[in-house]
């Protein structure tokens, strides 16, 4: 069915969803600036009229789009903790949406107009990172490393997952808490070097 065809009605919320699922495929593939609503509404075979009845403008309807993301995200990953399924939760909601994780973590950090969205996911993720790891890292500079790095390590992990096809799903999550184990060990505080030698021989 093309958008110029009749379409059948649908209840308000499951067309809402209709749309906020093709826009979501649409601004994934175009990107922000080269997607415009007559993209969207191809892309969910309906008429413009249906789309203006739930969105009004572009800017609307892809805040729409990263505010879903974010629900599904929040969601699957539980709270405020980095506990054994904070990662497999993470996994489970880039595989059940690609095309929103991207969108949320790929293109919205490079849209100046909704960049207030990631910076908030970020500073949020980055809280949460310190108060989890305070326990396992000492307090100082280091800790602040590990707690902006370990968000952003484990974001970018999952999307080069995303990227490499999703391969081996069962040993994903092992092998990005790896790479996360790696960074809480390069902030621990480095071993105190062997008194020098010569220091040790004077009177």
């Amino acid at each position: 069915m093309t958008a110029a065809e009749p379409t059948r009605r649908m209840p308000r919320a499951q067309r809402r969803e209709q749309i906020l699922n093709a826009a979501t495929r649409a601004f994934a593939r175009a990107g922000y600036s080269g997607t415009g609503l007559d993209d969207v509404a191809a892309e969910a075979a309906i008429s413009h009229v249906i789309l203006y009845r739930h969105f009004d403008s572009k800017a609307g309807l892809y805040r729409a789009v990263l505010d879903r993301a974010c629900e599904r995200l929040a969601a699957a990953t539980g709270g405020d903790d980095f506990d054994d399924d904070a990662i497999p939760g993470l996994l489970r909601a880039a595989a059940a949406d690609p095309d929103g994780f991207r969108l949320l973590f790929c293109h919205a950090a490079r849209e100046p107009e909704f960049r207030d969205l990631i910076d908030t996911i970020t500073a949020a993720s980055t809280e949460i990172a310190e108060k989890n790891l305070a326990s396992r890292i000492p307090q100082g500079p280091w800790l602040d490393w590990a707690s902006r790095l370990i968000p952003t390590l484990t974001i970018e992990a999952v999307i080069a997952w995303l990227e490499a096809g999703q391969p081996d799903p069962e040993q994903a999550a092992d092998r990005i808490g790896q790479i996360v184990h790696g960074a809480i060990d390069a902030a621990q505080p480095a071993p105190a070097k062997p008194a020098d030698r010569r220091a040790e021989r004077a009177p």
